[in-house]
């Protein structure tokens, strides 16, 4: 290496030094050329910058037009933003004109909103289709929302006064934006369904329906009262009940679906009934029936303890025809007592035994 450097004749170096010289230049001059523009821009409207920062916002991919100009929007409004705090919240996926935009509004319009607020909104209404001006906007002009909203699939909100009448009842609320409680704050979905419950609430501590029809006022009154707002983005400034009806006799329906459900379970009961008295008559002819079995069991061993008499000689014929005579007299008693003739003996052995 050294050899070479030896060899190398006294006019090398100068031209080496001015080759390299030749490059920074021509590097520096594509710089100032690239963001002469941008900072002439800047200069003039009083929104200075520097190529140091011109440079930054190049290195870290930042569109750098974009945010001069987004700059220069803010001072000529009078708002101090540096350039680093526009970059930092453009590379944290925040849009920055809509947060300039927004700072000029609350601006002009005498509201106390600072760039950090404003980027935190920016960044918490990211994806809901809304902004950070729309904030602002709603903030100055209040905004009214319809209670059902168009999006629900009813129609109206419906209520049942004590005496079981329905009220079908729709509100406008108008609110404004809470700058201060937007962030974390609740949406205008919570202020819809808060409202809801209210106008519900109102209508069911109602008498009659005719006490809501006569005075609807008392329902936007009695909603005020509680602090629907709390803990939400936006300030209730006013509801207002846009229409009333009246719908149909829940109360009466009720009832009558009641009374035919106690008759059912009457109906119900008294088959219950019918079954167990009808299971307890079968349940007693059996039993009569098996009674009868034991009697006719019983009779049966009669003629066999007769026979066993005879054998043993505890019965002697006598006895045994005296027996058969009672048995005629009584057979004739009972006979005449029934209004029938007595069968006579030829016609008792005609019948045969046991007939």
């Amino acid at each position: 290496m050294n050899t070479i450097l030896a060899q190398m004749p006294e006019g090398g170096w100068f031209l080496i030094l001015l080759g390299l010289g030749l490059v920074v230049a021509i590097v520096l001059l594509s710089i100032v050329l690239k963001f002469l523009s941008i900072w002439i821009r800047a200069l003039f409207s009083g929104a200075r910058v520097t190529y140091v920062e011109l440079m930054a916002l190049w290195l870290r991919k930042v569109p750098v037009g974009y945010i001069v100009d987004n700059r220069i929007t803010a001072v000529k409004a009078g708002l101090q933003v540096t350039i680093d705090d526009l970059s930092t919240h453009y590379l944290a996926g925040g849009n920055v004109e809509m947060v300039v935009l927004a700072l000029i509004a609350a601006r002009k319009a005498g509201i106390h909103l600072n760039f950090d607020r404003g980027c935190a909104i920016d960044l918490a209404t990211k994806g809901t289709g809304k902004t950070v001006l729309d904030a602002v906007k709603t903030s100055v002009n209040p905004k009214v929302i319809d209670c059902p909203s168009g999006a629900q699939s009813r129609a109206s909100i419906d209520g049942v006064a004590k005496d079981g009448i329905v009220i079908k009842a729709r509100a406008r609320v108008t609110v404004r934006t809470n700058l201060d409680r937007f962030v974390g704050g609740a949406t205008e979905e919570t202020i819809i369904a808060r409202v809801g419950e209210g106008i519900v609430a109102t209508i069911g501590a109602a008498g009659t329906y005719k006490e809501v029809l006569e005075n609807p006022d008392r329902i936007s009154k009695t909603v005020l009262d509680k602090a629907l707002d709390s803990n939400t983005a936006f300030e209730i400034l006013s509801i207002d009940i846009a229409d009333v009806d009246v719908g149909e006799n829940v109360g009466a329906k009720l009832q009558a679906e009641q009374a035919e459900a106690s008759k059912l379970i009457a109906q119900a009961q008294a088959e219950v009934r019918r079954a167990a008295a009808v299971a307890l008559e079968q349940e007693m002819l059996a039993r009569t029936q098996e009674m009868r079995a034991k009697v006719i069991e019983a009779e049966a061993q009669v003629p066999l303890a007769m026979a066993e008499a005879f054998r043993s000689g505890n019965l002697g014929i006598m006895d045994y025809f005296r027996m058969k005579n009672i048995q005629a007299d009584t057979g004739m008693r009972e006979s005449i007592s029934q209004g029938t003739k007595p069968a006579t003996d030829s016609q008792q052995k005609s019948k045969g035994p046991g007939k």
